[in-house]
């Protein structure tokens, strides 16, 4: 049965292509959305370009047949229509009338009460918005077309049980084959012996191949510094495998997310020579209160935002012994260009080709961004993004809806992608103690 679907700002703004993504129900826009869209569409940023996007998809379905006011065709056999409300309409309760979003609340509620029985439903990505609607017994629904559900991205680690005769085999040959299972492509596998839950070994499965097979983690580490525990000995696996394009690292702090992903850049492209350059990145997003504009020339503003990638690179370098390994001294990387540190503000439009890329933090980019910071890789490229998607600055984005959690979930099942999430901390008994705690 169609239904009827009101659309919030944010909605719009988050995904300009979600008119499309309705199927055969009926959209509604108020004009107050139109209107706050337009208040975005200078911006530079993201929301100014997903405004100015809105607008033209907006006018091309206007420019198609037919008229906004009275509804034009849109999505499979829907119908969209931008509406204006009776002046007389009033918020019968004691809100704002004033305010924008109870403007747009009250518009769905008109719409609502004109369907003659039509199932209507408002949709924001706005929370206190949906409480305000549900209160005023409005029918409401997050935007879920790009969404995660995060425990889907919980189960990283698959435990198979297997014969004492099979494990042997899985050491002596380095591979497995295991029947059908429902197990991610590069999937991190545990298998254990039955009987003997401490005789265990670590694997990643091969689809191609139908097998699991044993980590590629040298013995010596790489850079200095060697896998913690079982999630990092994954991440590493999936780091030093330059067939697997993709890698999602997912953690809270001091799990280790961006030191492997550093170690491994530098291993494969210092020592190994796989990769012409290591570049990492990261979103100028600040903690808290933002202390304004910053003196000097680009480098010198982009110092107190790229410190972290700067002191986990010191560590490797020379705390974590990479001297003794032959590394060059961190300035000499930099000014050689095998390491490049800048922000994501300049991404667009790049083409990146047999490069080691990290983005770091990146639970703070949009569907989006991430989109095109992807896009950006080119042939023989690897791409690393990691992040903890319960720590987000941005007030734009949250736990589901954040273009980490969002790649993580739709490549989860291609051959060249990988994800692990981390969940062990090994920063410090003190930082461990801090995240548990408080």
């Amino acid at each position: 049965m169609k239904k009827n679907y009101v659309l919030d700002t944010n909605v719009l703004l988050h995904d300009p292509q979600c008119i499309y993504k309705f199927e055969d129900n009926d959209l509604y826009v108020p004009i107050y959305v139109i209107e706050e869209i337009d208040t975005f569409k200078r911006d530079t940023g993201e929301r100014g370009r997903n405004a100015r996007s809105v607008v033209r998809n907006l006018d091309a379905l206007r420019e198609g047949g037919g008229t906004l006011a009275a509804g034009v065709p849109v999505g499979d056999g829907g119908s969209l229509r931008v509406y204006v409300p009776d002046k007389k309409s009033v918020l019968a309760v004691a809100l704002k009338p004033s305010a924008g979003d109870n403007a747009i609340l009250q518009a769905a509620l008109d719409i609502r009460d004109a369907a003659a029985g039509k199932k209507t439903v408002f949709v924001t990505m706005d929370v206190s918005l949906r409480i305000r609607a549900d209160a005023l017994g409005l029918e409401t629904e997050a935007y879920e077309n790009q969404t995660v559900d995060p425990d889907r991205l919980k189960s990283g680690i698959t435990e198979l049980s297997v014969s004492p005769e099979e494990l042997q085999r899985f050491f002596k040959e380095g591979r497995l084959e295991i029947p059908n299972r429902d197990i991610p492509a590069n999937g991190s596998v545990m298998l254990c012996e039955l009987g003997l839950q401490d005789r265990t070994g670590l694997g990643r499965f091969d689809p191609k191949q139908g097998a699991v097979r044993q980590l590629i983690t040298p013995r010596e580490g790489i850079a200095g510094i060697r896998p913690r525990n079982r999630e990092q000995a994954f991440a590493l696996d999936l780091l030093l495998d330059d067939s697997v394009k993709l890698v999602t690292l997912i953690g809270s702090a001091g799990t280790g997310k961006t030191l492997l992903a550093l170690a491994a850049g530098l291993s494969r492209v210092v020592e190994g020579g796989a990769f012409t350059r290591l570049l990492i990145s990261r979103p100028v997003m600040p903690l808290g209160r933002d202390l304004g504009y910053l003196p000097g020339d680009v480098d010198e503003k982009l110092g107190p935002w790229m410190q972290p990638l700067y002191d986990n690179l010191e560590y490797l370098l020379v705390a974590g012994g990479g001297k003794r390994r032959g590394f060059r001294g961190f300035e000499e990387l930099l000014d050689s260009g095998q390491i490049q540190v800048e922000p994501l503000t300049y991404i667009r439009g790049r083409s990146l080709p047999a490069q080691f890329v990290i983005v770091d933090e990146a639970q703070n980019l949009t569907p989006h961004e991430v989109k095109t910071v992807v896009t950006r890789c080119g042939e023989g490229t690897k791409i690393v993004l990691t992040g903890d998607p319960y720590q987000i600055d941005n007030p734009y984005v949250d736990a589901t809806s954040n273009g980490l959690s969002l790649i993580a979930d739709r490549l989860r099942d291609e051959t060249i992608a990988g994800h692990v999430l981390l969940t062990k901390g090994e920063r410090s008994e003190l930082s461990n103690l801090a995240a548990s705690k408080l």
